[in-house]
């Protein structure tokens, strides 16, 4: 592959690049102010003023919804061209929002896009696009190893013209979120079929009687709002049947065409945090000094800085031939790249993270600077959509297999 930025994704990153500098990052503190005045509520799960305003100036500019390939409802741009506007937007924690690009709702809407009907596209799919409503996407449990999906024990029953809901669910992002309209839920509808036809996927809209969300989840101490991550549980909550998606016992096929873009949206922001920490690092070395001389100026920092470039080079790399594989081959060929970038780019942003919280001393583990709460989040990537061992597990099978 040209690894060199076409014409056409130089233009859309001067374009990203210029909101981001005019728009965004001087909005940052006063996004922070907002959420601090929320939380002092007792509330903070709200709607930010900021971000709203934010949405309307980039809606307008045309920087929307530019996450979905090869679909009549994105901007047009290929994996590869939305990899470094991705990474531009995981440098501030609510970006990917402003520009209607955030998880979990993209990977909802692709599988809509993909696999929707075209009520269900009608109903749910045009008011997303619109940024209009969230949503979420419901799979893990609590009672089960949920990294193996064939575990997944929520019961979904066909009784006449509806389905009904059994099961108990958590960290089910986005159902904190005061516009979370509707969830993408995951269960098995045939505990008798083959393994991989028992799951199925619903619609099932958050006010459906039956459905409670009983505890929003803290990370590392982080309740992530107004996002967040929560324990939902479903008593006999009944939907029609026309909220099946694509039709019963294809919940893997969708979750397989879902999880694809997610891992790979979710590793070019991450290479964006780990941008954005080491730049906070090497401004933060540049203005101390430790035992008569800059900091900026030890050895042991610039082998630290080098080794974060290095490392974040290489991840991007990795994660452009990811999506150059996916836009020419197709994500089922490129599963074992995209298996590589999620286990590659957390563990390359949580030791760049790392080293700057070290660069910053006391400094770097409080909320002076975001360095701590970039820590929290990006670990519990190394969980998200699979677990490490999940995925070198896949590769070693995949590697292993070249040599049969």
């Amino acid at each position: 592959m040209d690894f060199d930025y076409s014409p056409r994704q130089r233009e859309w990153m001067k374009r990203v690049g210029d909101f981001m500098e005019r728009h965004i990052y001087p909005a940052e503190q006063t996004y922070h102010a907002q959420m601090a005045e929320a939380r002092d509520r007792g509330n903070p799960w709200i709607v930010v003023p900021v971000v709203e305003e934010l949405k309307a100036k980039a809606k307008a500019q045309g920087l929307w919804n530019m996450f979905l390939p090869g679909s009549k409802h994105g901007a047009g741009l290929s994996n590869l061209e939305y990899a470094p506007l991705s990474e531009m937007m995981g440098r501030i924690g609510f970006a990917s929002e402003v520009f209607n690009c955030s998880a979990p709702d993209t990977g909802n809407m692709e599988v809509l896009d993909r696999y929707g009907s075209p009520a269900q596209q009608e109903q749910w799919l045009k008011p997303l696009l619109a940024g209009e409503i969230r949503s979420a996407y419901i799979m893990t449990e609590p009672g089960v190893a949920s990294s193996d999906a064939t575990n997944i024990s929520t019961r979904i029953e066909r009784q006449g013209d509806r389905y009904v809901i059994n099961g108990r669910k958590w960290w089910s992002s986005g159902v904190g979120d005061p516009r979370c309209k509707i969830m993408i839920v995951m269960g098995k509808t045939d505990p008798e079929a083959d393994k991989y036809r028992q799951q199925s996927q619903i619609l099932v809209p958050m006010d459906t009687p039956g459905v409670t969300v009983k505890r929003m989840l803290p990370v590392f101490g982080f309740d992530d709002a107004p996002h967040g991550h929560g324990e939902v549980v479903f008593e006999n909550v009944k939907v029609p049947a026309e909220n099946m998606i694509l039709g019963e016992g294809r919940g893997f096929e969708i979750a397989q065409g879902r999880l694809g873009p997610g891992r790979i949206h979710h590793c070019m922001r991450t290479i964006g945090v780990a941008e954005r920490a080491l730049e906070l690092m090497c401004k933060r070395v540049k203005t101390r000094v430790a035992f008569g001389k800059p900091v900026a100026e030890r050895t042991v920092t610039l082998e630290r800085i080098a080794q974060a470039r290095i490392m974040i080079d290489q991840a991007r790399f990795l994660t452009l031939n990811a999506a150059w594989m996916m836009d020419t081959a197709g994500n089922k060929v490129a599963r074992k790249e995209i298996a590589m970038i999620k286990v590659a780019a957390p563990e390359m942003a949580l030791q760049v993270i790392d080293w700057a919280i070290q660069a910053h001393g006391a400094a770097g583990v409080c909320d002076d600077f975001p360095l701590a709460q970039m820590y929290a989040h990006t670990r519990t990537l190394r969980l998200a959509d699979g677990p490490d061992e999940v995925h070198r597990n896949q590769i070693g099978r995949l590697e292993l297999a070249r040599h049969a």
